[in-house]
C-alpha cells in the first residue's frame, strides 16, 4: 500500500528503471507549501509536476489580463494539470489545515478515476470529492 503521507524512503535507481512520478496538487495560495513538498519529493527521489510557478498564485501572474482571457487561461491551465495527472504514477495533495478546494477536489477525483494513489500532507476528507466530468 502506498504511503499516504509526503516523504519516504529516499533511493537510487539502476539504469533503465524509473523513479516514481507524482503530480503535486492543492490551492495555489500555499506557495511555500509547494516548494518544500517540490523539495521533499525530489529528494526521496521522485519526479516531481507540479503547477506552473511557486513564486505567485495563477491569479497573480494573469492580472494583466482581461476578465474573458483570465478565466479561459484558468481553463486551459486546469485541463494542463490534468494531463499531469496522467503522466503521473500518483499525486500528492497539499493540503494545510485540511483544506481542499473545488479545483483540488475535481483532481483528486480525476485521480481516483483513473487508479492514480492519492497522498496528502493531511488527512483527506472523502465529503464533495466525486468523480470527474
Amino acid at each position: 500500500m502506498a504511503d499516504s503521507r509526503m516523504g519516504g524512503e529516499s533511493r537510487t535507481f539502476p539504469v533503465g528503471e524509473r523513479p516514481r512520478v507524482v503530480c503535486l496538487c492543492g490551492s495555489v495560495r500555499f506557495l511555500a507549501e509547494f516548494d518544500a513538498a517540490s523539495l521533499a519529493e525530489t529528494l526521496a527521489g521522485r519526479i516531481v509536476l507540479s503547477v506552473g510557478s511557486h513564486r505567485q498564485r495563477d491569479e497573480d501572474a494573469l492580472a494583466h489580463l482581461s476578465g474573458t482571457e483570465r478565466e479561459a487561461a484558468l481553463e486551459r491551465l486546469g485541463e494542463l494539470h490534468l494531463r499531469k495527472i496522467d503522466l503521473a504514477d500518483e499525486i500528492l495533495v497539499i493540503n494545510p489545515g485540511g483544506y481542499v478546494g473545488e479545483s483540488t477536489r475535481r483532481e483528486i477525483a480525476y485521480a481516483r478515476q483513473t487508479g492514480k494513489p492519492v497522498r496528502s500532507l493531511e488527512s483527506l476528507s472523502t465529503e464533495g470529492i466525486r468523480p470527474a466530468d
